[in-house]
């Protein structure tokens, strides 16, 4: 089998979201608002104790009943998400009210973001061999911001996200669609996320899977480099 076309997860596969406590910070910071230093260790906490970051590591939140529905379908549009997140948000107390949609818009500049070591010298390598790439994400808002100010837009194809499809992974369609915006076959396409059972989904269409950890950027310098390999 010869793999033809290259279909990469966003958050935790090529790029990484800020820690909780930068995210906070920067929030402070656009809204010209302080925290004491016992609130902002306290503040930070609770944020990442209720997977309040979008993109953030989450398998060790419980949900609160109550948000437990915009939760499961936060992906499917933009508006639900925002209200999935600032409502995950509200759950910690904040001196002022400004702060919970100021948290959100911050997680959606490209100064949140951080790209994996290796991610620009994998997809400029994936383009020199002709390998067209697309970025395949539940998500509910736009990143390819995101991917333009880090210099890495020219190696993507396209972008098929979750909210412009109210589809989200590991539904077979997501898949699909990226496929189809490639002009690849399944079964001549790799998938690479880090979430095996969201992005595990692209195997019922006969996608090839590698999966990569959801680690601090300065933890996985190499983790995509294997993808050249399997090529």
């Amino acid at each position: 089998m010869t793999i033809k076309a290259v279909l990469f997860d966003f958050s935790g596969t090529l790029f990484r979201i800020e820690s909780t406590a930068s995210w906070l910070r920067g929030a402070l910071d656009e809204t010209q608002l302080a925290l004491s230093d016992e609130e902002f260790t306290r503040a930070a906490h609770g944020l990442e104790e209720v997977g309040a970051l979008p993109g953030g590591v989450t398998h060790h939140v419980d949900v609160p009943d109550h948000l437990a529905g915009p939760i499961a379908v936060r992906d499917v549009d933009a508006a639900r998400h925002r209200a999935a997140y600032t409502g995950l948000a509200r759950e910690v107390p904040l001196p002022d009210e400004r702060l919970y949609d100021a948290l959100y818009d911050r997680h959606m500049r490209p100064v949140a973001w951080h790209p994996y070591p290796d991610a620009p010298d994998v997809l400029s390598a994936l383009r020199e061999r002709g390998v067209p790439v697309a970025v395949v994400s539940n998500i509910g808002w736009d990143p390819r911001p995101v991917f333009v100010e880090h210099g890495l837009d020219p190696y993507v194809d396209a972008y098929v996200l979750s909210y412009r499809h109210g589809v989200t992974k590991p539904d077979p369609r997501l898949f699909a669609a990226a496929c189809e915006a490639l002009g690849a076959a399944p079964g001549d396409t790799l998938m690479v996320g880090d979430d095996r059972r969201a992005d595990g989904g692209a195997a019922a269409l006969g996608c090839t899977l590698h999966f990569v950890d959801h680690l601090p950027v300065h933890e996985r310098p190499d983790g995509l480099r294997p993808v050249l390999g399997l090529l």
